[in-house]
């Protein structure tokens, strides 16, 4: 599969841009003494709206990681999106990862649910549930039911997401970027067999999570 988007998040280009021509301005007029910070703030800007294709698994019954980051969470837990009791997987992305997600599944989206809420720390437990958030509801053709829930931060102040309910996803394919520090919340069916750990590092459609 053909990762559809450039290489640099399209949410990127108008910070890219600021941060490019304040140091352009500064080094102008003050030289590169002053302006070297802003050259640094240019490049850090560039590094966290980075977002690479990546190879797409295509083996069947299994979940990918939705986004880059650390797996903080693999318990049985309760799904409030769906309704059920389900396996949860938690991914923490510092601001040093790719922001943005893709889908875990090839499925469609049967159903979007959209929270306001706080921005605690991302890592912590009640950020899943008190944190301002976004969960997208999954069915793939096998009638399972996946739940990817975006979760804002500390930092993080703007979720999008770019699908409607009713749309088709194919696995690996972008649907949203979370800003600046955040979490993604996978909830599976119970009875999935994970194949992730607490502290191993993921890629977006790259890392397998689960096995349906």
């Amino acid at each position: 599969m053909t990762y559809p988007h450039p290489i640099i998040a399209r949410e990127g280009w108008p910070f890219i841009a600021f941060a490019f021509f304040a140091a352009l301005l500064i080094h102008s007029f003050m030289g590169f003494g002053w302006a070297w910070p802003f050259w640094l703030l240019n490049l850090l800007v560039i590094q966290f709206f980075w977002d690479p294709q990546r190879p797409v698994p295509q083996q069947p019954n299994v979940v990918l990681c939705p986004a880059d980051g650390r797996i903080i969470k693999v318990e049985n837990a309760h799904d409030p999106y769906a309704n059920r009791d389900a396996l949860k997987i938690s991914v923490f992305m510092s601001v040093f990862n790719v922001h943005s997600q893709r889908s875990p599944i090839d499925g469609s989206v049967i159903d979007i649910k959209y929270f306001p809420g706080a921005y605690l720390r991302a890592a912590i437990d009640k950020a899943s549930l008190e944190n301002e958030r976004n969960a997208i509801i999954l069915q793939s053709p096998d009638n399972h039911i996946i739940t990817s829930v975006q979760v804002a931060g500390y930092l993080a102040r703007r979720i999008l997401c770019y699908v409607s309910t009713g749309e088709n996803l194919a696995r690996g394919q972008r649907y949203g970027f979370i800003r600046f520090g955040s979490r993604v919340d996978v909830y599976l069916p119970l009875g999935s067999k994970p194949r992730v750990s607490i502290g191993e590092k993921t890629q977006a459609s790259t890392t397998i999570l689960a096995e349906l």
